[in-house]
């Protein structure tokens, strides 16, 4: 259960780093509180599955979500480069979010 609370809290952690963007510097009302509400939610989230998870797994894996997610929804929502570089160096960082998984906590 404290994974699947890491794997949802990277989610969206994605979700505010795009409503970041999308806030214009926090000018526009309702990508800021859309930030406000997704990176309270992926914090809260996070801590609570560290009850149960050693900090460097968990915090590995919620990066690696929240990364390889924002770069995947920017290339295909808001026109960010695609490039066979940027996908490879992406399945890289999901394969070691799922190594770390596999390889986390036992308790």
């Amino acid at each position: 259960m404290a994974w699947l609370l890491v794997i949802v809290a990277g989610l969206l952690e994605t979700g505010f780093a795009v409503c970041l963007k999308l806030s214009h510097g926090f000018t526009r009302l309702w990508p800021t509180i859309a930030f406000c509400v997704f990176a309270l939610g992926s914090f809260g989230l996070l801590t609570l599955s560290l009850k149960k998870l050693d900090v460097g797994p968990a915090y590995a894996v919620w990066t690696g979500i929240g990364a390889a997610g924002t770069a995947i929804y920017g290339m295909i929502f808001l026109g960010d480069l695609v490039s066979v570089l940027k996908i490879v160096s992406i399945s890289l960082v999901i394969m070691g979010v799922i190594g770390l998984q596999l390889s986390g906590s036992a308790h």
